[in-house]
């Protein structure tokens, strides 16, 4: 942060309230200062002493006995340089939509008048509602952000659209916004880089392939932190679910041998490449064009041959341009990434131990160690945006570092 961003926390009367104490320490752990309205429906879910303690402020909850200010919903409202509401209920929209102001958390948001992100949370049918959805559209048009929800199991057992997005999308989109208000340094500003991200999936016949586990969650996050602090960011995706980070460049591909000529490809006009995607090592050696079938075509074994390594290319040729790679290992973690990082000539490479249930594909923490030239570093269990955040402010020293070696051989650029 080059400036400590002013948040609200609007927390309403959801099940999910409970989230918006991890979204605050998020939020926090970025920079920002928090401070928090409640519902009274909210209080019935989380205390206040919670939220005191995590922000330091004391919650509004009432209009009324604020003992720092005799009208809290407008001091709030101009403090504020982002307001995240987490989880917003369909009463909760409804009232920002229809412009009710009867309690202290629907007068600070009528108040309002800085960038307002909302986070959904309620059951798949009030949120399918055409009540609910003609609202979010009217609180869109107006300029509100949304973040969610996503598809799961709810907590009233039912099935669908309506759960609160993970915490560290909610707190991505917020640092998001608040970059845009250069509230986030842009220490990227006018690089170009490449990042790939997600599975490869490696044809057997025309409808099965090879595949590993990853999501993509980890080179997405780190797409979106690059963008939001300047850089002009091409993303190299495998086959993923995720939505596209604002203001990223993507370029979609299916097997291994499409993701490196596209990670080739974008990396000739890039400073800098994080190749974090899961890169299938072998492909079928004869794929065939229809489906095979189990009773004629007996399928005994499949013959393999090895793809090529996108890392050790970009890596032999970089020249002054920056490489990071990704080590998922399940054993002899730093001694792998170590040489890794000799054998494709990397300038750093971010190791982490899949085998644990807080770093594994698909989590939404990860625990990594940067392993580089000048020596090893381990991080803690971070949720992926902190890790993301932590994997481009490395990359931004890197990059300093080649700019400095640039300008004492007498080179421009």
């Amino acid at each position: 942060m080059s400036a400590r961003a002013s948040v609200v926390l609007a927390v309403c009367g959801g099940i999910a309230a409970y989230k918006a104490c991890e979204v605050l320490r998020g939020l926090q752990k970025a920079g920002c200062d928090v401070r928090v309205v409640m519902s009274e429906d909210a209080c019935r879910f989380v205390g206040t002493a919670s939220f005191e303690a995590l922000s330091g402020h004391t919650v509004v909850t009432s209009l009324y006995g604020n003992p720092d200010t005799p009208i809290p919903h407008v001091s709030l409202a101009d403090s504020a340089e982002l307001c995240v509401v987490v989880p917003a209920t369909a009463n909760v929209i409804a009232k920002m939509a229809l412009g009710i102001a009867d309690d202290a958390l629907s007068t600070t948001l009528l108040a309002m008048h800085r960038t307002v992100l909302v986070a959904p949370g309620m059951n798949v049918h009030m949120w399918q509602h055409p009540a609910t959805q003609a609202n979010v559209r009217a609180l869109t048009e107006r300029g509100v952000f949304l973040v969610g929800p996503k598809s799961g199991r709810l907590a009233c057992g039912d099935v669908g659209e309506g759960k609160l997005a993970d915490v560290d999308d909610i707190v991505c989109s917020a640092l998001a916004l608040l970059g845009e208000q250069g509230h986030v340094s842009h220490d990227l500003a006018g690089r170009r880089i490449v990042v790939n991200a997600g599975p490869t999936h490696e044809a057997i016949d025309a409808v099965r392939y090879i595949a590993n586990c990853s999501t993509g969650k980890m080179g997405y996050a780190i797409a979106a932190e690059a963008a939001f602090r300047g850089a002009k960011v091409t993303l190299v995706s495998g086959p993923c679910t995720l939505v596209t980070p604002a203001g990223v460049r993507r370029v979609d591909v299916v097997s291994a041998a499409q993701m490196y000529d596209a990670t080739r490809e974008a990396f000739d006009g890039a400073d800098a490449a994080v190749c974090a995607a899961a890169v299938a090592d072998y492909t079928p050696a004869h794929p065939a064009n229809r489906k095979l079938k189990k009773d004629t075509d007996q399928l005994l074994s499949i013959e393999l041959q090895e793809t090529k390594d996108i890392l050790a290319e970009l890596g032999r040729t970089k020249g002054d341009r920056i490489v990071i790679g990704f080590a998922a290992e399940t054993d002899k973690l730093i001694e792998n990434a170590k040489a890794k990082l000799e054998r494709k000539q990397a300038d750093l490479i971010v190791a982490n131990d899949v085998s644990r249930k807080d770093s594994t594909f698909g989590a939404d923490t990860s625990r990594v160690t940067f392993v580089g030239a000048k020596g090893i570093e381990q991080l803690e269990t971070l949720p992926l945006c902190e890790v993301a955040r932590e994997v481009v402010s490395r990359l931004a020293v890197l990059l300093d570092g080649a700019g400095v070696e640039r300008a004492a051989r007498g080179e421009v650029g």
